[in-house]
């Protein structure tokens, strides 16, 4: 099962918002496999820019981290089709447009869960299921995924 991972997921991995939230994330994004595992361009640009502007990293230590997912992970680039689309979400669902982004990215490479806790938990976009990964119980999609 596929898997887009939204920037606050990989904050958290790295361990800014707190021990217990790097813990949860780790753990569920080590048990999905690498080639499961869909980060989009503007996911690592917006990692960058949190790293930089708000973790007050070097630009050269918040580049590493950012190849270092980037070489974890599928990485699905934003192009004038997926921006139209992302438009489109933004008129017919509300939502912002760079979360629209992401959950066209998600779609394109065929994901079936968006982890964030940036959007509306369960809400569903072509095939893509959103899904808070701190949420209790797990949604059941990625109770699924985090078993095989």
């Amino acid at each position: 099962m596929k898997v887009a991972l939204d920037t606050n997921v990989l904050v958290y991995a790295e361990g800014l918002n707190g021990a217990d939230k790097r813990k949860t994330i780790l753990d569920i994004v080590d048990r999905i496999a690498p080639d499961n595992r869909v980060i989009s361009v503007h996911v690592l640009g917006e990692m960058f820019r949190v790293l930089t502007r708000k973790a007050k990293l070097p630009a050269s230590d918040a580049r590493a981290i950012v190849l270092k997912w980037r070489n974890t992970a599928q990485v699905v680039e934003t192009n004038e089709a997926s921006m139209l689309q992302a438009i489109d979400l933004v008129v017919d669902h509300r939502l912002p447009i760079w979360d629209s982004a992401i959950l066209v990215a998600a779609a394109v490479r065929g994901c079936n869960l968006l982890l964030t806790e940036d959007m509306q938990h369960g809400f569903v976009w072509s095939g893509v299921t959103v899904v808070d990964p701190f949420r209790t119980p797990k949604h059941p999609l990625l109770a699924d995924a985090l078993r095989r």
